[in-house]
């Protein structure tokens, strides 16, 4: 027994011995594996950057959401009085589906399902369920309103998903993006048209992780460490749209758009001294919240080419002056122009008899550019077409641009693009040309990104005005300008609806025929079958604003004409855009404002007194006391009742939020650091905790807004200066 056991324990040293040494027990490396048995690793998600405006306001944003689950196991409910799981897959199946985006039967066998155990190989049922796409992106009026119908077993996680605040709002700019499912059954949000899908890869950013050590019961393990590699977020995107001009154009294009049951609908307005893009639409349009609407993907302005009509004259007349060829008071007879067997005519078939330059351009005549087109010659006039972009991309920071086609192959292809039919163009080439016309004969690239910022507050990517030539001389594009505003002053003048008060309007109308689709080679006819537009700009000597509007095929009424839809749009727009810009001061009142001071270290009770001397509105943040930080800072001037928020140290106490518009909202959330979730968009009209409740840093405060008629007087609490930099969530 001795030599038996002595063996025994013998063979036993000399195994734990070989363990020691090699760390090995049965071909498994033991470290490896008690790795696997207790090291644990969590996913830090990025957030995915946001688009904003030229100002900052929100255009695309992760926000918080939930996630829908079913806890469907019977040993949930075990020693609980309530059941705590789905105790009627049936009736509950009925109730969800009034709520998400999935069939009752689907969700039944969803409830009812059996998964195959790993060990054993036998059916059994899960712990709890969830609904893929259906289930996820739950907005807090939904998940109350299940919470409502108290159903047992139905949970919600928090959760993320993209959030467009602005409703329909240059979407086919903007697009959207939407969570989809990976090959690892992890959900991520891919952008998938427009700049959401464009620079999806800048928006996304980069997952971090979480590594630590914990037991069978995850208990963090005694004297391990955690391992954290933080999430990189997204870079945002900052655009040159003006939210408010954009929101001008959305109101009036969507009234234009039921009141003549258009086809379609384009409108673009820019900056022409710097070629940026402020505003950018088009009809029908779709809401990128829940894509109700969406029946095309692409953008009229860049990836679809038209045939321009008469606005194509602007830039034939501007080629005749730069050449020496344009005499305003000399005669031609109008009416119809022959080139050897084919004829072009006046847009009223006979023309106006013999009449001169400046009174054929007033009147949109086919014919004098023809005359016209003979002393420049075709070759000339094709060299000016290609200096003004046309027939080539911009090169706008936009996917898929396309570059239309300057038809050359006929003789009477050159008389036809003259005055806009035959060749084609896109409608941002036609707002690239006219910034020469506008900026003195400098012609300016267009653009919509202003900046990318990545997640440390670093410009990685700026984007500066860029000439792209000088087709044309400063004084000839002076003489297009007053040309172009006489067509809506004279007598004659085509343009006289697009007349604005207290505004010079410079522009030409265009009427564009539109090839059949059954028919190739052959246009429709018919008062309703034209493409009608307007390509103009404001004030007339020194232009601040372009803009394009273009409609197909409005359902017009006896004695309307086609400039009636198109001017509703431009003259709204541009006269409320310039206003909003201050663009004439004179007719602007005179606003009281108020310079900041340094209120840091000052007592709160003190400052608030003063603050309200002056007219302004003073809110703390904090339990009061010493200031330690204010918004707006020191020597920003701001209006008179506009809002001054001082923090402190210390909780605190919700404020009634009502009436507050979203930017001030944003403000306080990112100045005290509460959990505030934001519905809607305008201003706030009610709050979920009530005013004079003292607030806990994990609470969750949900705000709701609603959108009120737009007017361009900017809000009270309107700023000057740059706006604050809200910190990531």
């Amino acid at each position: 027994m001795l030599v038996i056991y002595g063996g025994l324990f013998f063979a036993l040293f000399v195994k734990i011995v070989h363990i020691q040494a090699t760390g090995v027990v049965n071909g498994q490396v033991l470290e490896a594996r008690a790795a696997a048995l207790y090291g644990k690793e969590a996913v830090l998600t990025a957030e995915r950057g946001k688009i904003l405006d030229r100002s900052g306001n929100i255009i695309a944003e992760d926000t918080l959401s939930y996630r829908l689950i079913a806890v469907v196991s019977p040993e949930a409910s075990k020693n609980s009085k309530t059941p705590r799981h789905v105790t009627d897959p049936q009736a509950t199946a009925k109730i969800l589906a009034k709520y998400i985006n999935m069939d009752e039967t689907d969700i039944y066998n969803n409830l009812t399902k059996k998964i195959r155990d790993s060990k054993t190989g036998e059916l059994k049922q899960p712990y709890q369920v969830e609904f893929g796409v259906a289930g996820r992106s739950i907005s807090h009026e939904i998940k109350s309103a299940i919470e409502a119908e108290e159903l047992p077993g139905i949970v919600f996680s928090s959760d993320t998903k993209r959030y467009y605040p602005n409703g329909p709002f240059a979407s086919h700019l903007i697009g959207f993006a939407m969570k989809e499912q990976q090959d690892d059954n992890s959900f991520k949000t891919i952008g998938k048209m427009g700049l959401e899908q464009f620079y999806n890869e800048q928006l996304t950013g980069v997952n971090g992780s979480l590594q630590y050590k914990s037991d069978a019961f995850h208990y963090l393990l005694p004297n391990s460490e955690k391992m954290i590699k933080p999430a990189k977020d997204g870079s945002d995107i900052y655009l040159t749209i003006d939210k408010t001009i954009q929101n001008f154009l959305e109101e009036s294009m969507s009234k234009v758009y039921e009141k003549y049951e258009a086809e379609s609908m384009i409108a673009i307005i820019a900056d022409p001294d710097t070629g940026e893009i402020l505003a950018m639409s088009q009809r029908p349009t779709f809401d990128p919240e829940n894509r109700v609407g969406l029946v095309d993907w692409l953008n009229t302005s860049t990836q679809k080419i038209l045939e321009p009509g008469s606005t194509m004259k602007i830039f034939t007349l501007a080629s005749a002056i730069e050449t020496g060829n344009w005499h305003p008071g000399a005669f031609y007879p109008s009416g119809s122009y022959t080139v050897f067997d084919r004829t072009i005519r006046d847009h009223n078939n006979v023309g106006w008899g013999s009449i001169t330059y400046l009174e054929g351009f007033q009147r949109s005549s086919n014919t004098l550019m023809a005359y016209m087109l003979e002393n420049i010659g075709n070759d000339v006039f094709v060299d000016y077409l290609d200096k003004f972009g046309f027939g080539k991309k911009t090169g706008i920071d936009l996917p898929g641009e396309v570059s239309g086609t300057i038809k050359t192959d006929w003789a009477i292809d050159y008389v036809t693009t003259s005055y806009g039919q035959g060749s084609t163009v896109t409608p941002i080439q036609l707002i690239q040309a006219m910034t020469a016309i506008a900026n003195e004969g400098k012609m300016m690239q267009p653009y919509v990104i202003d900046r990318v910022v990545d997640s440390e507050g670093k410009t990685v990517q700026k984007h500066e005005p860029t000439v792209k030539g000088t087709p044309i001389a400063a004084e000839t594009a002076k003489q297009v300008r007053d040309i172009l505003a006489s067509t809506v002053t004279a007598q004659y003048g085509t343009a006289k609806k697009f007349a604005i008060d207290g505004y010079d309007v410079a522009g030409k109308t265009g009427t564009a025929y539109i090839a059949d689709p059954d028919n190739p080679g052959r246009y429709l006819s018919g008062q309703n079958n034209y493409l009608y537009s307007f390509l103009g700009m404001a004030p007339a000597d020194d232009p601040q604003l372009i803009m394009y509007v273009a409609v197909k095929q409005p359902q017009l009424e006896t004695g309307e004409t086609g400039s009636d839809p198109v001017s509703e749009v431009f003259n709204s727009v541009m006269e409320n855009s310039l206003k909003y810009l201050n663009i004439d001061p004179e007719n602007v009142a005179e606003v009281d404002t108020f310079t900041m001071d340094n209120y840091i270290s000052k007592n709160t009770s003190e400052v608030e007194q003063s603050l309200r001397e002056t007219g302004l509105n003073p809110i703390i943040i904090g339990e009061g006391g010493k200031i330690i930080d204010q918004y707006p800072n020191k020597d920003l001037q701001v209006t008179k009742g506009s809002l001054v928020y001082l923090k402190t140290e210390g909780a605190s106490t919700i404020p009634d939020f009502t009436n507050w518009s979203l930017r001030n909202v944003l403000i306080y959330k990112a100045m005290s650091g509460l959990n505030i979730e934001i519905a809607g968009e305008g201003y706030v009209e009610n709050q979920s905790v009530s005013e004079g409740v003292i607030a806990r840093d994990s609470s969750l405060i949900v705000v709701n807004l609603k959108t009120p008629e737009e007017t361009f007087l900017p809000p009270v609490e309107e700023v000057s200066g740059e706006l604050i930099d809200l910190p990531q969530d």
